[in-house]
């Protein structure tokens, strides 16, 4: 009788080990994760999957890390020029290529180049992208202009881009201009950071004319990276090692700064992707000189 009561305690502990087995793996999801030493990260997206993708503005490798694990490996050899901005489609990886004045469209199952576009010829920083309906636009922060993917059937890709002039509230100036770029909350217009000014904009697609977002005030100075999650746009200040949260209008015509986020483990992290409840920041470590050996990492934070 004992052994038999003793079987059934033992075999109902084992069900509530092995239950609780995925929650403790979920759980344990690294914090921080190391980028190979020198690697110069830049650019981040996430998906299909707890997979992230970064880039390196030295050479234009992308690097493929498991979340679950902070393991990864260069899946995909860069140019020799930098990739800095990227999103995923689930299928491919879009790539703003930077000095390199180019974009990179990648397959996300073997790692391959399926198309490369040049967008300019002469001085040009492609520095972020974003997929909005059936298009990609890349930002230029040397040039008032977008570059447009217009994807046709299926997300068929095109010969070619289109450029799109920036026109009306948004004035280039010395320093880094359009960086980081995102939907409005009600996907009818762009939203642009001008890193250097620290403004927000809203642009039209179409037209490319920019208006300032109102934000009672407040600036993005250093804005680098945006990330849109419903009405809540997070936007990165680079060497602030801080992400204003801003809460907008539907329209994107105007918000408010409800808070701002900082972490003892930033180290100038530059853009911003989510997966669960967490936030994924690379950093970039642009006031470190760079060497061959320089460590690199990648931050999480609850969102």
């Amino acid at each position: 009788m004992r052994s038999a009561i003793l079987k059934t305690a033992l075999s109902a502990l084992l069900v509530v080990l092995l239950g609780s087995m995925p929650a403790q793996a979920a759980a344990s999801k690294p914090d921080t994760f190391p980028l190979p030493n020198g690697f110069q990260p830049e650019g981040i997206a996430i998906g299909p999957g707890p997979f992230a993708y970064f880039g390196s503005r030295l050479t234009g490798d992308i690097y493929r890390a498991d979340l679950r694990t902070g393991k990864g490996a260069v899946f995909s050899k860069g140019p020799g020029t930098p990739s800095l901005g990227l999103k995923t489609d689930g299928r491919r990886l879009f790539v703003a290529g930077g000095t390199g004045g180019n974009a990179r469209v990648i397959d996300l199952r073997t790692g391959a180049v399926l198309r490369t576009y040049t967008l300019a010829t002469g001085t040009s920083f492609v520095n972020d992208v974003i997929l909005v309906g059936d298009a990609a636009y890349f930002t230029d922060s040397a040039n008032p202009v977008l570059y447009k993917l217009e994807l046709g059937r299926k997300g068929s890709l095109p010969a070619e881009a289109v450029k799109i002039p920036l026109s009306g509230a948004i004035q280039y100036t010395t320093g880094n201009n359009a960086n980081g770029i995102a939907p409005s909350p009600d996907r009818r217009s762009l939203l642009v950071v001008q890193s250097n000014t620290g403004k927000l904009f809203e642009v039209d697609p179409s037209s490319g004319v920019a208006t300032e977002v109102d934000l009672g005030g407040e600036l993005l100075t250093n804005g680098d990276g945006l990330l849109l999650s419903g009405r809540t746009l997070y936007a990165v200040q680079n060497r602030l090692n801080t992400i204003a949260v801003i809460e907008l209008a539907r329209d994107g015509e105007s918000g408010t700064i409800v808070r701002r986020l900082t972490d003892p483990r930033f180290d100038v992290p530059t853009t911003v992707a989510a997966y669960g409840h967490r936030l994924y920041l690379p950093n970039a470590r642009f006031t470190t000189t760079p060497t061959p050996d320089t460590p690199y990492s990648v931050v999480a934070i609850t969102s």
